[in-house]
């Protein structure tokens, strides 16, 4: 009777670890996030496993978690995988190792790749302190929600998205962290086709406009400066009347501003309308 979670490859089946081949061969219940690609795994290492295979995703995650919990105390073993990286980050896997756990059955790590630090180490961004957000919210009051309670993160963060959603992802992350952020765009890690972009925010949004983005995406983003939550509103607004006084127009002035203060306009131009609103 055991649980064992694997990490399995990001793409390059050579980085799959002796143990989770191991594990495989000796499981008596794999439950795969997506079973098709769990076959083509074990074809690509070689490997043959006489387990029953399960799919366990989102959808069925629930129920599967009660039919598993159920073998485990019959004396299964289970291997659980995900499509890639490693069990219950952003995947399938927290609620059947909390369900594990509170049934006193033992729970296995096999430690293998991951996007989240794959990417992090790849950024050459700082490496020290960060955290890791998940997938960025669907829709946009969400989004804009999302990157507003980081504007003043100053560890470095990292967040999953998909192709098709990473331009409106990219905009609310410039309107609301700045576009000068220092950034990363990890795709297609360790396959074929993987390639990094660093950059700017602004850079990396450029970069993105001007080609049709496929495949897996990480990104990494620096954290805020030190001290930028502690700046004033008031000294936000006498930093842009200053740019006035010598003949610029608002617009210019909160132009300047943002980009002085390392800000987001929004932010410049909401605090100007606060400052209309009192007066």
């Amino acid at each position: 009777m055991k649980l064992i979670l694997a990490g399995v490859p990001l793409g390059n089946p050579g980085d799959a670890s002796t143990r989770l081949i191991e594990a495989i061969g000796s499981a008596t219940i794999i439950a795969a996030e997506d079973s098709r690609r769990f076959q083509r795994l074990c074809q690509d290492l070689g490997v043959k496993s006489g387990a029953k295979v399960l799919s366990f995703f989102e959808g069925n995650e629930e129920e599967r978690t009660t039919l598993l919990i159920n073998e485990l105390k019959n004396g299964a073993v289970v291997l659980v995988v995900t499509d890639a990286g490693m069990p219950t980050v952003s995947d399938p896997g927290f609620k059947l190792v909390r369900a594990a756990i509170e049934e006193n059955i033992p729970v296995e790590v096999l430690p293998g790749p991951s996007a989240v630090t794959t990417a992090l180490a790849l950024s050459g961004l700082p490496t020290d302190r960060f955290c890791f957000e998940g997938f960025v919210p669907r829709t946009k009051g969400a989004r804009e929600t999302f990157f507003e309670n980081l504007k003043f993160e100053n560890r470095t963060i990292v967040f999953f998205e998909a192709p098709h959603r990473l331009i409106e992802t990219l905009e609310v992350a410039i309107s609301v962290l700045g576009d000068t952020r220092e950034a990363a765009l990890c795709r297609e890690m360790t396959k074929t086709y993987e390639e990094t972009i660093r950059g700017s925010l602004s850079q990396i949004y450029s970069w993105a406009k001007s080609k049709e983005i496929l495949g897996e995406i990480t990104v990494v983003v620096s954290g805020a400066t030190a001290g930028a939550k502690m700046l004033s509103q008031q000294e936000i607004i006498e930093a842009v009347r200053r740019y006035e006084s010598v003949g610029m127009d608002r617009k210019e002035a909160i132009s300047a501003v943002a980009s002085e203060l390392e800000l987001p306009k929004r932010e410049v131009f909401d605090a100007m309308v606060a400052a209309k609103n009192v007066q």
